[in-house]
């Protein structure tokens, strides 16, 4: 999970504001961040919206760090 505490460290994010923007505790986000808890999806989701960031490089599946284009349409909103 070298790649979430990269991304939260870059945005200035201390683990207690990860669990403001997130909803996730902040003992539970840390577990997270050492390996020692899987993301549900929803917290995967979470994270990804409030690192601006996509949950593909989050998994290690991309490198590009930017998110894909977000879709909006009739009734779609974004939530945390």
């Amino acid at each position: 999970m070298s790649r979430l505490r990269q991304l939260r460290k870059e945005r200035g994010y201390t683990q207690v504001k990860m669990q403001m923007l997130t909803g996730i505790d902040q003992s539970d986000y840390s577990k997270l961040e050492t390996g020692k808890r899987y993301f549900t999806y929803e917290q995967l989701r979470r994270v990804a919206l409030a690192l601006d960031t996509s949950m593909d490089y989050l998994a290690g599946l991309t490198d590009e760090k930017r998110p894909y284009p977000r879709t909006s349409g009739p009734g779609r909103k974004e939530r945390l």
